[in-house]
């Protein structure tokens, strides 16, 4: 990790190899990436041959388009098809940030196609307890299956119980099918159609509202067109918190290591453990779990009351320096006292403060690390304050690069005509508040729940979210697979994966998206999840006796079952988005990015520009905000105000950053206590949420009987979701949950190196393989998530099934202003599991 590393290891992330049927054997983490083997190509006298070149069997027919499913480096694919199957998959050497790389997953794409585990036809639920593995299932026809969840949702709506349907929709699904829910829920009266995002990153989007007044990534990837620089390659300083970039965003990750390789930017990585990440960095810092709040708070204190921030900046556009100097100082948010917090150093402290603050431009980059704790917004708010005190916001290289708040998010229909009536108060935010409803009733209980998602693997607490959907009246689940929801549900709907559909389905973290094409039919009668929700509408056309079935279709027109219709809609109606037009974006190599006001627009690289192109794309978002930089009430930084205090204040925060975590983090620690009554949710205030106060830990430490802190996370680069765990490549390179354990920490519990392991929570237990590593707090456990045991596609390699990790951690702490779930720290033991072999299946 020392100067010398800062270029792309050669054990890199990302290959350019053609991979498929055609090529070479694809490495896993291994493979040359496009850059190296380019200047391989220049040292080596002899290159490899390609004997699939002039293959008459192997040579395609056909070249399309499309894009990769998976992580949010939005990767265009080639897919090549002979006789209309996929023979490879090759990426784009023409956008300079994907530079014609691909990691492992893009193989995975035609596995989702050629899987004989996909559902294949809409099913119902003819016998079996719910949950149960013997459930029984038989085919039923699309109109049969819409019209049972249509007669059931106006059942409930006729009752009076609108407000008891839920649903919630994933990242998986083409862009806009959101809006498609909140529309269909608007005429049903109910306000509970909630999205992944408090599962996901929600926090990151909030706090940048909060403070600069649009909810998304503030920089980009590439040269800025409309500037012709760089934007986050020319970063002087790269700050990465909660992020492990390497297997989350490979791509995207060895570009930033390219652009580093020529300016010299210092690299830190915070993480309580090492990762392929933090091995690219000159300073891995590892703090205790779930306290980077601290860490934050004291190097604002060390740049402030040192004169390092950036007075210039700070007196013409930020409001509440003053107010947050003072408190800082009043509170004692020193570097001294967040070191005995997080466990790391004074002087690392400060020496990192020191370089951020002197490093121009300086990036910030965070993830799932930072969005999975307690103080999620909070943490985040005392992020974009260091961003903003040092006057690395608006500028090319520098920036608020909270991963996965990307766009497209609020996708705008034409406005419905159709009779809508005042709604009940929605839950709490994010479906992990689902169990609560259905097993206590409050504030109201749930009845139907249509999920797109995986809430039996993604959910804290997955005991009790077990035994809430054993309880629930009526579920739809829509899916590629039997996955653990499937077998809870009343009604089965088979989707489609990515290479079936034609649209805008994921998108890169800087706003950008693609256009792709369909590149084979779609699997058995499965459907997009657009065409689902207007099937849906259109079966409530038929059976609503209360509502004209004409209102219904003029709502959801039968023509936007061709997205290409719905996305002209989309264009048309949606704020900054004029410019995206899928005509121009199907002849371009590198994704759009948003705001993009007009065709003639190169579309926004970095929020908050002083450039004339980002005042052309403010005025097109919001005429009211016409000539502002920031669009804020004040169009400043607003740190502090007292309107966005009294705001926050009900919920029992407030403007400026008071310090709590999480109760199971080891140590004594302010946290929140939950009051019993419900407030109206500031940052969504279509929700309730419980009031907080902010105190000592309430009854005894579980510390007594679980000494360790546990988090959970991505397995490896190899896996997204859980959706690869369906796949054979995915359960061959990575089916073992492999448990991170220190070595000292692993021989005080009497464990070696691939024993059999449980990890322990006062939540319950779930089993894996130690992998003994150096690289992680001797404190701390890792446990990788995404595993579940319907996963049966590991059957054939050994794999266990394995209970999800979310079994660990406790859902009754959460965020209660974004929703968040705090995944990254439970109190956990870990012991030597006597009750079964390697191959356990628990």
């Amino acid at each position: 990790m020392s100067s010398d590393d800062r270029g792309v290891s050669r054990r890199g992330f990302v290959h350019s190899a053609v991979i498929g049927g055609v090529g070479m054997s694809l490495p896993v983490v291994s493979a040359t990436s496009a850059s190296q083997a380019a200047a391989a190509s220049h040292t080596s006298s002899t290159s490899r041959p390609d004997f699939t070149e002039q293959s008459a069997a192997l040579s395609p027919d056909r070249t399309v388009t499309t894009a990769c499913q998976f992580c949010n480096s939005n990767c265009r694919l080639r897919v090549d098809l002979k006789a209309d199957r996929v023979i490879g998959v090759r990426g784009e050497a023409n956008d300079p940030v994907q530079a014609g790389g691909l990691c492992v997953k893009a193989e995975m794409m035609p596995e989702l196609v050629y899987n004989d585990q996909r559902l294949t036809t809409p099913l119902r639920r003819v016998a079996g307890k719910k949950g149960s593995p013997d459930s029984r299932f038989e085919p039923v026809s699309w109109d049969e299956a819409l019209e049972t969840i249509a007669r059931k949702l106006l059942e409930l709506r006729d009752a009076g119980q609108a407000h008891t349907i839920a649903n919630r929709t994933t990242g998986r699904m083409l862009r806009g099918t959101g809006s498609l829910v909140a529309r269909l829920f608007a005429m049903l009266g109910s306000p509970n159609n909630t999205d992944v995002g408090p599962v996901c990153n929600d926090a990151g989007a909030n706090a940048l509202t909060a403070t600069f007044g649009l909810g998304n990534f503030t920089n980009g990837y590439g040269t800025d067109a409309a500037t012709g620089k760089e934007d986050l390659g020319s970063a002087r300083y790269l700050l990465l918190l909660g992020t492990n970039q390497a297997e989350t965003h490979p791509v995207t990750y060895e570009h930033l290591l390219r652009e580093r390789a020529k300016t010299g930017a210092k690299l830190t990585v915070v993480d309580p453990r090492l990762t392929p990440t933090g091995a690219q960095a000159d300073r891995w810092v590892a703090p205790k779990p779930h306290t980077d709040y601290a860490l934050v708070l004291g190097m604002l204190h060390h740049i402030i009351t040192t004169g390092r921030h950036d007075q210039e900046f700070v007196d013409r556009w930020v409001l509440g320096f003053d107010e947050l100097r003072d408190h800082l100082i009043s509170h004692r948010y020193t570097a001294a006292w967040a070191a005995k917090v997080t466990g790391v150093p004074e002087k690392t402290i400060t020496a990192i403060a020191e370089e951020y603050a002197a490093a121009k431009p300086a990036a910030i980059y965070c993830n799932a690390g930072i969005s999975h704790q307690l103080g999620a917004f909070d943490t985040y708010r005392a992020l974009t304050f260091l961003a903003a005190v040092t006057g690395n916001i608006g500028v090319p290289g520098g920036g608020c690069n909270f991963m996965h708040n990307t766009w497209p998010g609020d996708l705008h229909l034409p406005p419905l005509r159709a009779r809508t009536s005042d709604r009940t108060q929605a839950l709490p935010v994010g479906p992990d508040y689902f169990a609560e409803s259905i097993l206590t009733g409050r504030p109201y209980r749930l009845r139907a729940i249509i999920a797109q998602g995986n809430p039996l693997v993604s959910s804290a607490n997955t005991l009790r979210v077990r035994e809430a959907f054993e309880q629930l009246e009526f579920f739809v689940y829509t899916g590629l697979f039997m996955e653990e929801p499937a077998y809870y549900a009343d009604i089965i709907l088979p989707v489609c994966s990515g290479l079936e559909m034609e649209g805008v389905y994921m998108r890169r973290d800087d706003r950008a998206i693609r256009w792709q094409d369909q590149v084979v039919p779609r699997v058995g009668e499965s459907r997009p999840d657009p065409e689902i929700w207007i099937g849906l509408a259109h079966a409530l056309a038929r059976l609503d006796t209360k509502r004209p079935d004409s209102e219904w279709r003029e709502a959801f027109p039968e023509k936007w079952t061709d997205y290409r219709n719905l996305w002209a809609e989309f264009v048309k109606h949606t704020p900054g988005m004029a410019g995206m037009t899928e005509q121009r974006m199907r002849h371009r190599a590198e994704p759009l990015q948003w705001p993009c006001p007009s065709t003639d627009h190169p579309g926004v690289s970095t929020l908050y520009l002083d450039h004339p192109s980002w005042y052309e794309a403010v005025e097109a978002l919001d005429a009211k905000h016409g000539g502002k930089r920031f669009l804020t009430p004040s169009g400043k930084v607003e740190i502090f105000t007292p309107e966005l205090e009294a705001k926050l204040a009900p919920t029992g925060h407030g403007a400026l950053p008071v310090f709590y975590t999480h109760p199971e983090v080891t140590g004594s620690h302010p946290t929140l206590r939950y009051k019993s009554d419900f407030v109206v949710n500031p940052i969504n205030p279509q929700a309730l949420t419980h009031a907080v106060s902010i105190g000592p830990r309430q009854g005894r430490s579980p510390h007594g009987a679980y000494p360790l802190m546990g988090m959970t996370g991505r397995p490896s680069v190899v896996h997204f979701a859980e959706v690869t765990h369906w796949t054979r490549t995915g359960k061959q390179l990575n089916g073992i949950r492999l448990i991170q354990i220190h070595p000292r920490t692993a021989r005080a519990n009497g464990i070696a190196d691939g024993d059999p392991v449980r990890v322990e929570s006062p939540r319950g237990s779930v089993t894996g393989t130690a992998l003994l590593w150096e690289g992680i707090r001797e404190d701390t456990i890792f446990v990788p998530n995404t595993f579940g045991p319907a996963q049966r596609v590991g059957d054939l390699y050994g794999a266990p099934r394995y209970e999800p990790a979310n079994v660990l951690p406790d859902d009754g702490h959460y965020d209660n202003l974004s929703g968040q779930q705090a995944f990254k720290c439970f109190a956990c033991r870990v012991v030597k599991d006597t009750q079964s072999s390697k191959g356990s299946r628990r």
